[in-house]
């Protein structure tokens, strides 16, 4: 009987320090230290800047989706959505992966003149992201009445984060961040 009870206490001691497997400690730590989470970003304010280009790139814990804009980035929603919607028209876009962002800037791709000054050559590939751990695919949805959307195919519905970052020349950028993991 002392050694069943010996080694039961053994068993809980072990599990208490970790090393019997995975705890509620190690099942709670952060994938990179990220805590974003998924729910929608969005700050409504309207900008008087233009976007001018969407570009990729890949970190060691998230892939990363930057919009540049002429001025000062103001507003932005950044969302999971059953299917990206093109604006103005609600035309579907489907893209590849399994879960969509929807990321639209409060900014349109033309200037007070109607002249383009973001008009990519792909708009079912704006960044070849083949590759990538997150990212599956990114498409321009369009810019309609002031706003501009593109849409965002990732592996899975992960955490994501998004801020703004001044420069360069007086422009500002919209930055949305999709980790590789929960």
């Amino acid at each position: 009987m002392r050694k069943i009870g010996a080694g039961f206490a053994a068993a809980i001691m072990a599990a208490g320090l970790g090393l019997a497997g995975p705890g509620v400690a190690s099942a709670a730590s952060p994938y990179c230290g990220i805590m974003w989470g998924s729910l929608a970003k969005a700050d409504p304010d309207m900008s008087s800047a233009h976007v001018t280009n969407v570009r990729t790139g890949q970190q060691a814990c998230y892939d990363r989706l930057v919009i540049d804009l002429t001025g000062k980035v103001a507003g932005y929603s950044v969302q999971y959505v059953p299917v990206v919607v093109q604006d103005g028209s609600g035309f579907q876009i489907p893209t590849l992966g399994g879960a969509d962002l929807q990321i639209t800037v409060t900014a349109p791709s033309y200037d007070q003149n109607g002249q383009s000054t973001y008009s990519p050559a792909a708009k079912a590939e704006l960044s070849n992201v083949s590759g990538y751990q997150t990212f599956r695919q990114v498409v321009y949805a369009g810019s309609f009445e002031g706003y501009t959307s593109i849409g965002l195919g990732v592996r899975a519905r992960l955490p994501f984060r998004v801020f703004t970052l001044d420069g360069p020349d007086g422009g500002s950028r919209l930055v949305v961040d999709v980790a590789h993991h929960w």
